[in-house]
């Protein structure tokens, strides 16, 4: 997050004054994130009014969904072989035994029963939830705010028809098949059907959502009818498959039971417990034996247990037959329905509030992204920590801005209408360096400079030469920068007393010092006709003897946008201020303006800020109003 709010690490690694305490941090201050949130924070609400805008676009533009609840109860059956116990017999059913009943509700069988009961095929309210495409919601809207002409309307209607057409209606003109109408209504009540299991009981949740609320209920009732009836059609079903086999299985029974119980009938009846050769030999079971198999003796107790052997099979079989038969009109399903559902009142979806609450937390995130973005391709002046960083200079002071008023110079004597603004709390720290600099000697010579016009740079020149000349020390304005905006200012004003412009030498500039008095200083003004004169290294030095008189010389040098010669004039000076305007200024061409002062041997103050908009303003304010008076 640093290398996105400020410069990139790497960009600045090769700053011999990042050492000790100015070296990059690995934190944020709390004071860095106060101002990045009062820099951007029109742009992230603008982002989260879009997301609530879209968010309410979207709910507005849905066709409100209704969800019918029903709820069955699985209940567990006792096998056959336990239900003549009378002992108690604790039933459970297994996770998967569970889990196949859901995927039998959500099964395609269950799906055709109910769209057969209820003739969904044809029913026009029974059809896809997916939502109206982006080209239907315009539409929407569109109609929806033409509703009141008619006119205008149906103009509107054929429009959209003819730009943005309705999928429904390609679709609804191409005719389909009857497996096709079929898999098309399937699909959609799988999309509308959910099947949950309620905790780790036997009940189950059947919902079903629709457009149309009873049109919901109706197809949950019936999805819980069609299960029952389902197991029902099983039971029996496989019921009838066992009294089938039963019967077959009887049938065989009973002709071998006959064959083994007359066989040995015959053999009782010749009194013989052995058969001979000549006779004909039968097996174990009583039946009569093939020439090829090897033949042996059996008793007559032989072929008596053989035929009672076929007789209790028999018996067991009837009794299985005549069972089935006689519970086969009591087939009950295992599920029972205990809820059943009724037509919602209130749509379930779309949900307005968390539809909204995610549009605004999805603008605010975009917001904050595209802010940070920004921040981190921002080169522009923005905080004092950026100064340091960038250039190895002190920020000395950080200026809001101020309104322009009538009367007077506008924003040239702020200072002095509002003493106790933050504005002039940060000028008083900026004249307090000014009187550190060229300790040496009581006058001070100080140059003002700035990248590019309309920085303020006016501004800060008269407001702190009128609080220099407020405190009792005589105050001198040299203006070097013919395109001044306080220059033309004076010259506009009737304060200003225009003076014989001849040229010549510095003595003759000397006499054409005006003093200002709403403000209290001494100005002269620079023209075309001496320009050249205080530009050059040689006439300015002379100029700046001839004046020793005033305690304080601020001299107004022309902008670095103007020229590198226009900064010629520095090195005679005790210091220069370089001012930047806040989030204009670039903090490339700063540096190149602070890089160009160091190397003609120029003593840089520092850089001071104007119209800033930061956090700083406030704690100036905040000290101002807790100062003492």
């Amino acid at each position: 997050m640093d290398a996105m709010l400020d410069r990139p690490l790497a960009a600045i690694a090769h700053k011999p004054w990042l050492v000790g305490a100015d070296a990059p941090q690995d934190f944020i201050s709390l004071a860095d994130i106060v101002s990045f949130v009062r820099q951007y924070i029109f742009s992230i609400l603008a982002f989260m009014v879009a997301g609530i805008g879209c968010a309410t676009f979207y709910f507005a533009t849905s066709d409100p969904i209704y969800v019918a609840r029903t709820q069955i109860l699985i209940e567990p059956k006792i096998p056959r072989n336990l239900q003549q116990q009378p002992s108690e017999v604790n039933l459970s059913l297994d996770t998967a035994q569970i889990e196949s009943q859901l995927a039998v509700l959500r099964s395609q069988k269950i799906a055709i029963m109910v769209i057969d009961d209820l003739g969904l095929m044809d029913n026009p309210t029974f059809r896809d939830m997916s939502g109206p495409t982006i080209g239907e919601r315009f539409h929407r809207v569109w109609m929806s705010v033409f509703q009141g002409d008619g006119l205008y309307t149906s103009y509107a209607a054929d429009f959209f028809n003819r730009v943005l057409p309705w999928p429904d209606q390609e679709q609804a003109n191409t005719p389909q098949s009857e497996s096709e109408r079929e898999r098309s209504a399937v699909e959609i009540f799988t999309g509308g059907l959910d099947v949950q299991r309620v905790g780790v009981s036997y009940a189950i949740d059947i919902t079903f959502q629709s457009l149309d609320p009873a049109l919901a209920a109706r197809i949950a009732n019936a999805t819980a009818e069609a299960f029952v009836r389902e197991q029902v059609q099983t039971t029996k079903v496989a019921a009838g498959e066992g009294i089938v086999w039963l019967e077959r299985r009887m049938r065989e029974v009973g002709d071998q039971m006959n064959k083994a119980t007359r066989i040995a009938q015959e053999f009782r009846a010749k009194h013989d417990y052995s058969i001979g050769q000549g006779e004909t030999s039968v097996d174990g079971q009583g039946l009569p034996l093939n020439e090829e198999q090897p033949k042996h003796q059996t008793t007559l107790e032989q072929l008596e247990v053989t035929a009672e052997t076929y007789r209790k099979m028999y018996e067991s079989l009837l009794g299985a037959y005549t069972n089935s038969v006689d519970q086969q009109p009591y087939l009950i399903a295992n599920a029972r329905v205990i809820t059943s559902a009724t037509s919602p009142k209130k749509a379930s979806r779309p949900r307005k509030t968390l539809i909204l609450a995610f549009g605004a937390l999805a603008g605010l995130v975009a917001g904050i992204g595209f802010a940070v973005a920004r921040r981190g391709l921002d080169r522009n002046v923005r905080t004092p920590h950026q100064i340091r960083r960038e250039l190895g200079l002190a920020c000395i002071g950080e200026l809001p801005p101020v309104s322009f008023r009538r009367g007077g110079f506008g924003r040239l004597d702020e200072v002095l209408r509002n003493p106790d603004s933050s504005f002039s709390g940060s000028l008083q720290s900026v004249k307090a360096i000014m009187s550190l600099a060229g300790a040496s000697h009581p006058r001070r010579r100080i140059g003002v400079t700035s990248v590019s016009p309309g920085d303020g740079k006016s501004t800060v020149v008269s407001n702190l030469a009128a609080l220099c000349a407020a405190s009792g020390t005589a105050t001198l304005v040299i203006n070097a920068d013919r395109k001044s905006a306080l220059a033309n200012e004076l010259f506009d004003s009737s304060d200003f007393n225009m003076a014989d412009r001849d040229s010549g030498g510095p003595r003759d500039l000397v006499k054409q010092i005006q003093f200002i008095e709403k403000t209290s200083f001494y100005y002269l003004r620079n023209d075309e006709s001496n320009s050249a004169n205080l530009l050059a290294p040689n006439n300015m030095e002379r100029l700046l003897r001839e004046v020793g008189a005033y305690g304080v010389v601020i001299v107004e040098l022309p902008p670095f946008s103007s020229g590198a010669e226009g900064l010629a004039v520095s090195p005679l000076l005790d210091g220069v201020i370089v001012v930047a305007q806040w989030g204009v200024t670039s903090l490339d061409q700063l540096e190149d303006l602070t890089q160009t002062l160091k190397n003609i041997n120029s003593s840089v103050l520092g850089v001071l800020m104007t119209r800033v908009r930061s956090v700083s303003a406030h704690r100036y304010r905040k000290r101002t109003t807790q100062a003492p008076r």
